[in-house]
């Protein structure tokens, strides 16, 4: 079995995705002998499927889902993460603004072989407002992430304090009932993802990550007043569909061993 597959949803990506599968492939494979990475074409109208295929060529170990609508990032992450066929499975933002090889630090932290942690974990986080980040990116961003924390502790009582972080890493065989249980194809998949686990019961930690904003500066921000608005509402939305997951529907879709007791 493949021990570890990287998920990584592709919208509109044509410019630099050959460059950043390639990419990590070279940085992945300087700590995992086995992996694949699985690029998800979600629905893009650029050269994104013609980059994503010629870089397939270029390494055996890059494969490709793609269809043809846009159906949001949440959409191409369970998509992609439901194919796969290995022990782990991470899903990594295709722009690489969080570098590839810190999935090393993430199975060593799954595996129980950290230096200051002998715990296994069946899910491990990136973690922006971990202590030991290295971030570099707009302040706006910065405020909005630290309320959306907020918001989201208060909703879900969640022990983490990043849930949005591009980069998370999996024990395949207990996140398969979790993605089996979700709706959400936008950006609450994150956090009705790691709900539901949650409320299954598995294990979650947080890693510290390296923030490489590639945006350009003068960019102007796609958060509007809008935007929050809309977040909240879905995030609502992921409340009501989480609270109504009691045990006797968790016991009918989740083995024995994620189960509460």
């Amino acid at each position: 079995m493949v021990k570890l597959t990287i998920v990584m949803p592709c919208y509109n990506e044509g410019t630099r995705i050959y460059k950043n599968l390639i990419e990590t492939v070279t940085q992945v494979e300087r700590f995992c002998d086995s992996f694949r990475i699985l690029a998800v074409n979600d629905g893009s109208s650029d050269e994104t499927e013609a980059e994503i295929k010629r870089a397939s060529l270029q390494d055996k170990r890059i494969g490709v889902i793609s269809y043809p609508d846009n159906k949001g990032k949440g959409y191409a992450v369970r998509r992609g993460m439901l194919a796969a066929k290995s022990e782990y499975v991470a899903f990594l933002d295709a722009d690489l603004e969080l570098p590839p090889h810190m999935l090393d630090g993430f199975l060593k932290k799954a595996e129980g072989l950290s230096e200051d942690d002998e715990n296994q974990y069946d899910i491990v986080i990136g973690s922006k407002m971990h202590k030991d980040s290295q971030v570099e990116y707009p302040f706006v961003r910065k405020i909005l992430s630290a309320g959306y924390f907020t918001f989201i502790k208060m909703l879900f009582g969640l022990k983490v304090k990043d849930t949005q972080t591009g980069i998370k890493l999996f024990r395949t065989e207990k996140i398969r009932p979790v993605l089996e249980l979700m709706r959400s194809g936008g950006f609450t998949f994150d956090i009705e993802m790691l709900a539901i686990a949650n409320k299954m019961g598995l294990t979650i930690t947080e890693m510290p990550v390296i923030v490489n904003f590639s945006r350009n500066k003068s960019d102007k921000s796609k958060i509007s007043i809008k935007s929050i608005f809309v977040m909240a509402r879905d995030t609502f939305k992921v409340k009501i569909h989480v609270s109504k997951l009691n045990l006797s529907i968790l016991s009918e879709n989740t083995p024995s061993s994620l189960r509460r007791g």
